[in-house]
């Protein structure tokens, strides 16, 4: 088994058609081990044009999110 194999195994989400929620499901997360664990650092998710249908007017909200953490022994 080559390396990116190794890292994608467990893996069901990626590239998979896509369900969308409209509220919490924390299944959607696919988490993996966090290779060096015992440094601190910082994993940043940016995504600059996130769009979405506001619930109310049906019309399109524009926004960018930018996430932020210091993982420990699992990553998202």
């Amino acid at each position: 088994m080559d390396e990116n194999s190794r890292k994608k195994e467990g893996l069901k989400l990626l590239g998979a058609e896509a369900k969308y929620y409209d509220n919490y499901a924390p299944e959607v997360l696919e988490t993996f081990e966090n290779m060096h664990p015992d440094h601190d650092y910082w994993v940043r998710f940016n995504c600059p044009e996130f769009t979405t249908l506001c619930p109310i007017t049906g019309q399109p909200d524009f926004a960018e999110i930018r996430i932020m953490y210091i993982p420990d022994k699992r990553m998202v």
